[in-house]
């Protein structure tokens, strides 16, 4: 029987048996179409690895609405999803992944069982640079054949010569001088056999999806600190970042207060948890990229656009640049008309000035009102009052513009700050 809630959506695709079902949500498959599945979350929800249970009306349509918010903008933002589209208020469809049986968690911050692993560290130690672990998924402290001393180990892969294990860690004790208190041979935890070659790929599209998420939350004026996230592979062995990402999934502040499930973790009560479940359907429903758009301002049909292009794709940050070729000293009424027409179009965009005279860049702020940059074809100094940033270097204007776009947009900020901290990866400690 359809358990789906009638509701706005079509619900196209006929929900087929219970495929499997966890302690939030259920998954059905889809009738005729073994490729897709029906998520559908419940209202359960639980603390302490099982030992607190409760029910909240209405709590598994406000997890579903910030999941499918989620997965709208990640996906938005080119990051591979099994997502595909909501079904109703309680579920959505998903590609069918054949699940890794182990989640990644991301942190910006320090809390939670982190800061059990390194007692040294205070709550909210920031981390400059995104750290990523790995958690085996495990329930009623086992393995298959495995007895544990407790669930979800903190889990390292350790490869030597041609032997591939696991080793596993209680993750709510010190982990320095902590022995393992099992190693697994590969075999018994990857999927197939080379999987573990997908592990940095997984861990860099984690961060990345962090990222889009931590500016979208900043734009909101929360701070995301951290979450976990699963991959699954499809029919055709594609990887892609599956499951769900909801209010269960991260820890949020407000105002240094928690709005995410570590209320119900630290005993608020239901009504204020399901508040704070509905107050994040609501600002996830604002999540979305901006239009934007660097004008590039060439000056005659001489000056090379290459340079910039060549940035913009170096920082993975493709067709955002547009460029446009007139002279601001010799045909002033077409540039001013033409600046206004792009600005109409996209009003929040950029111009960089690469103009043969020092007075077009600082007549292009002038009659805008976005920032301009000016890369002067040779060492010449811009009038003292125009309210232009000179910068010399066509990679650095590109950087400079993206960087003032990216305060606003969630993709360019994690091109941007992704590529910060992949230069930090040996400098700066995690």
């Amino acid at each position: 029987m359809d358990t789906r809630t009638t509701d706005r959506f079509t619900q196209k695709y006929p929900m087929g048996p219970l495929a499997t079902e966890g302690k939030t949500k259920k998954i059905f498959s889809v009738r005729n179409n073994p490729h897709l599945a029906i998520v559908a979350s419940k209202d359960d929800i639980t603390a302490g690895d099982g030992a607190r249970h409760d029910v909240i009306s209405g709590k598994g349509r406000f997890a579903n609405e910030t999941t499918c918010n989620v997965f709208r903008l990640l996906k938005a933002c080119g990051i591979p999803v099994a997502f595909m589209e909501q079904d109703s208020a309680t579920s959505f469809i998903a590609i069918h992944c054949m699940m890794s049986p182990h989640e990644i968690v991301i942190r910006r911050e320090g809390h939670g069982s982190e800061l059990k692993r390194n007692p040294y560290l205070p709550k909210g130690h920031l981390f400059p640079r995104l750290k990523g672990q790995h958690f085996l998924k495990t329930k009623d402290r086992r393995w298959k054949k495995h007895k544990l001393p407790c669930d979800d180990p903190y889990m390292v892969y350790v490869s030597e010569g041609t032997k591939t294990n696991f080793q596993l860690f209680n993750p709510a004790k010190p982990i320095h001088g902590q022995e393992p208190f099992l190693v697994i041979p590969g075999a018994e935890i990857l999927l197939f056999d080379g999987e573990q070659n997908f592990f940095p790929e997984m861990r860099r599209i984690a961060r990345e999806a962090f990222l889009v998420l931590e500016k979208a939350w900043q734009l909101e004026g929360r701070k995301l600190v951290d979450f976990k996230v699963e991959f699954g592979f499809d029919g055709d062995g594609k990887m892609l970042l599956a499951d769900v990402i909801d209010n269960d999934s991260w820890r949020v502040l407000e105002n240094g207060a928690y709005i995410d499930k570590q209320v119900y973790r630290d005993g608020g009560g239901l009504d204020v948890v399901a508040e704070k479940y509905r107050q994040v359907a609501e600002i996830t429903g604002r999540f979305r990229l901006p239009r934007q758009r660097i004008i590039l301002w060439l000056g005659s049909k001489s000056d090379s656009a290459d340079p910039f292009f060549g940035a913009v794709e170096e920082m993975d940050c493709r067709g955002i640049l547009e460029p446009v070729t007139c002279s601001v000293h010799k045909e002033p009424v077409t540039a001013i008309n033409t600046l206004n027409q792009l600005l109409q179009e996209v009003p929040d965009s950029v111009v960089i000035a690469a103009c043969d005279r020092n007075d077009g860049a600082s007549m292009l702020s002038g009659v805008s009102t976005v920032p301009v940059i000016a890369v002067p074809a040779g060492a010449r100094s811009l009038h003292e009052t125009a309210p232009v940033m000179t910068v010399l270097e066509p990679a650095n204007a590109v950087l400079a513009a993206l960087n003032i776009l990216s305060a606003r947009n969630p993709l360019i900020y994690a091109k941007m700050r992704g590529a910060i901290e992949k230069r930090l990866v040996n400098t700066v400690p995690v």
